[in-house]
């Protein structure tokens, strides 16, 4: 991580860096151009409900929602209940929806970089996270929940 100091290492940041290298690449690259601006624009507010629906749950179980930091709970509750992450889906959702509305092959292509990084920077370390701080609980709720 020392190679990142001062990058501010949070998820949202990752997904503006992927934003920005879709629209680059609708412009510069498009490969292949479409028109899908209602899906791209449904799944952006599809996106952010589910976001705000699973943070809802960090502030109910009084619990940091920032990476990094020690869980004080596991939640499985809400959207909890049917996947792991589902900030991190709720980002990719948005990141597809963006890239739909920039009506171009290559900006759809770029969005399956973000799944791959958030996998490795964060959702793995949550989920050693989560064996640490709640043990055998946790390892039945990530063995019983998809991380995707």
């Amino acid at each position: 991580m020392s190679h990142l100091k001062g990058f501010p290492d949070l998820p949202p940041v990752w997904a503006l860096g992927v934003w920005l290298l879709q629209k680059a690449l609708a412009a510069w690259l498009p490969l292949w151009r479409f028109d899908a601006r209602l899906l791209g624009f449904a799944l952006v507010v599809l996106g952010l409900a589910v976001i705000g629906w699973a943070a809802l749950w960090f502030f109910r179980k009084r619990t940091p929602i920032e990476p990094h930091h020690a869980p004080r709970a596991l939640i499985v509750e809400g959207p909890y209940r049917l996947n792991r992450n589902p900030i991190y889906t709720a980002l990719t959702v948005i990141l597809l929806g963006t890239a739909l509305n920039g009506g171009a092959l290559s900006a759809v292509m770029v969005t399956a970089l973000f799944p791959i990084v958030i996998t490795r920077r964060f959702a793995i370390p949550e989920e050693r996270a989560l064996r640490a701080a709640f043990g055998a609980e946790a390892d039945a709720y990530i063995a019983g929940t998809r991380r995707w």
